[in-house]
């Protein structure tokens, strides 16, 4: 009897993995399809097929007969390749169902396909070893087919999709398009607002879009930021926990709510929620560093020795590791210097003005491509004490005199600059940033005269 096709989409050969450990640098995807992903689906009743294995899906014609026309499609988002995104796309709007993600257990996917279901797998080494092998085609045997039965997203979202699709809803979507950017406006208008207006505003701007179902994601997390940035803490624990549970799934919201925990005191539940987070989606930059300052609060609120030492090196740790996720993320690496310092190991000092300069150059970068970043000023200036950059400093202190203090938040940022100041030990260097400071406060005292 003829067995039903899988056709799977994946690269082949042996590519770079591009991620950090714990991946491995690069990952051979024929040993993965030789000796886990094809004996699984072989195991499973199909005729498994490999895009380079059929000289025909070389023609973009036959690739696509094969990806309609195949009772099964995996993509394997393991690396962002191209072309696995783009057959992943095809079949989705294809077919209703019969398309399964996999990848590795450190895959970070691109785009919103991170947010859809899809099968991990562990992928420690390069060269798949006989142990993993066992272990992928294990889980590839017991989860493949309930998710094949999942519905394709095109078919999911678009009612009648595709050839009975209701003309009104091109309608509807215009009508949509116009209510979000009225929205968009008036969340404008909350952050735009007088400082004393903003919670109340911010407040019923979730009252009138987000506090009563049907939720459209966008507006639900935008209403989200607003409310965390002009509400609060406790006003976005209570606004997150009354979301539907498939947006608190969300990762951004997971984040955000994990953050929110973490402001109101509840660190090791905000730690444990984002360790999950990385587990089943994967480590970014943000959940790294978010992690990192919930250790850097405990390692601050801790009286014994032996507990400051073990929070103070898991801080540096989880920076560490945001920071190498994406040297263009300022967060992480702005944080270390002031701990490396504190911690005062053999190198650290060196290690201090290192992570100053990837953070300066990020916070350089930020600002070129987005001047209303409202953190990468007053971190670029943080960054000068911490390098100890007198010259950058002074510069610095003529741009806060014509820019304001508010738009440098010297409000928050002088104690920082102060511990800053504090862990300088060259006498020359720290009179001169110590000159730089008075100026500073200086400005931050007339601003509050005048208000």
């Amino acid at each position: 009897m003829p067995r039903p096709v899988c056709f799977m989409v994946m690269p082949f050969g042996v590519k770079d993995s591009r991620a950090k450990a714990p991946a491995p640098p690069r990952v051979n995807f024929d040993a993965l399809w030789e000796k886990a992903l094809r004996p699984a689906l072989d195991g499973l009743g199909y005729q498994p097929v490999r895009a380079d294995q059929d000289l025909g899906a070389l023609i973009i014609a036959e690739m696509l007969e094969r990806l309609y026309f195949s009772d099964l499609v995996i993509a394997d988002v393991t690396i962002p390749n191209g072309n696995v995104y783009y057959e992943l796309g095809i079949r989705h709007a294809a077919r209703d169902k019969g398309c399964v993600m996999v990848g590795a257990d450190w895959a970070e996917p691109l785009f919103d396909v991170d947010q859809m279901r899809q099968l991990r797998y562990p992928l420690p080494e390069e060269t798949i070893s006989d142990a993993t092998a066992a272990i992928i085609r294990d889980k590839l045997t017991t989860a493949i087919l309930p998710l094949a039965d999942g519905a394709s997203p095109m078919f999911q979202a678009l009612h009648g999709y595709p050839t009975a699709v209701d003309p009104a809803r091109a309608t509807s979507i215009r009508t949509y398009l116009d209510e979000l950017s009225a929205f968009q406006a008036a969340a404008r208008a909350v952050r735009l607002a007088d400082p004393g207006q903003q919670t109340a505003l911010a407040l019923g701007l979730q009252a009138r879009y987000a506090a009563n179902p049907p939720f459209i994601p966008a507006v639900a997390i935008e209403v989200l930021y607003v409310v965390r940035d002009c509400a609060g803490w406790s006003s976005l624990l209570a606004y997150v926990d009354a979301l539907p549970a498939s947006l608190q799934q969300l990762p951004i919201v997971k984040e955000q709510r994990s953050l929110a925990a973490s402001k109101t005191g509840d660190h090791r539940t905000a730690i444990a929620a984002l360790e999950e987070l990385i587990r089943t989606n994967g480590a970014t930059s943000e959940r790294e560093g978010l992690i990192g300052g919930r250790y850097r609060k405990l390692y601050q609120s801790a009286s014994d020795p032996g507990e400051r030492s073990r929070y103070l090196d898991q801080a540096i740790m989880h920076y560490e590791n945001g920071m190498r996720l994406d040297l263009n993320d300022y967060f992480p690496s702005s944080n270390l210097p002031r701990l490396y310092r504190a911690r005062n190991k053999r190198g650290d000092d060196q290690r201090a003005v290192a992570a100053a300069s990837v953070a300066r150059l990020a916070c350089e970068r930020s600002l070129a491509r987005n001047p209303a970043d409202e953190w990468a000023r007053p971190t670029l200036l943080g960054m000068a004490f911490d390098a100890g950059d007198v010259v950058t400093a002074e510069d610095l202190r003529d741009q806060v005199a014509r820019d304001g203090p508010a738009v440098w938040k010297l409000a928050t940022t002088i104690e920082t600059l102060e511990l800053s100041l504090g862990q300088t030990r060259d006498e020359t260097l720290k009179a001169g940033l110590r000159d730089v400071l008075e100026s500073l406060r200086g400005f931050g005292s007339r601003s509050q005269a005048v208000g």
